[in-house]
Order: C-alpha cells, then structure tokens, then sequence
C-alpha cells in the first residue's frame, strides 16, 4: 500500500461520532456519548429483532443516529463486540467461576 493510500484511507475512514470509550464507564466498554448505553446492549437489541424505532422508544433520550452510529461501530468492531457479548451471558460467568466461594 503507498503512503498517498494509506493517507487515504485515514481520512475517508468514517469515525463514529456517537460512541465513545471511557474510563470507569461500563468497563471502558464502547458507549453512546454522554451515556451508560453500551454499543453491546445495542447490538443486542438488534439482534433480538428491535427495530431502530424501539430501541429509540426504550430509551428515548438517546436519538435514532446515534443507534445507527453504535450499529455501524458495532459492525465495524464486530470480533470485539461479539466478544463482549458472548463475556456478559450468565452461562460464561457460571463457567468460569465454577468452583468459586460464592457460586452455586
């Protein structure tokens, strides 16, 4: 790839304006801006079938670009997501701390 690409590239990258990382906000998990709504929890609801418009009416203080922009992150980002995700089930919680104190 020549630099004149790569420079390309770097500037017609699209940049989600609406996600942002923070620490000691859900983790560091990627969110909403000005938010606790993780682009996880997003992914989630579309992938249970919620439409944009229900996931806007769940929680009407966030607006519909900003669930396009934590859908397109999400899909930019997918391994990692998918990763969050699959680490958030109750089931790989109960197999990882089998055989802890507190478990069952």
């Amino acid at each position: 790839m020549s630099t004149r690409q790569a420079t390309i590239e770097k500037v017609t990258r699209p940049k989600h304006i609406y996600i942002e990382r923070k620490k000691g906000v859900c983790g560091g998990e990627p969110v909403i801006v000005g938010t606790r709504i993780s682009v996880r929890l997003i992914a989630e609801l579309d992938q249970a079938g919620h439409s944009v418009d229900e996931i806007v009416t769940m929680y009407p203080h966030i607006k519909h670009a900003q669930v396009y922009d934590a859908l397109s992150y999400y899909y930019d980002h997918r391994t990692e997501v998918d990763k969050l995700i699959e680490e958030n089930k109750e089931e790989y919680w109960i197999k990882k701390t089998k055989g802890e104190h507190w478990t069952e």
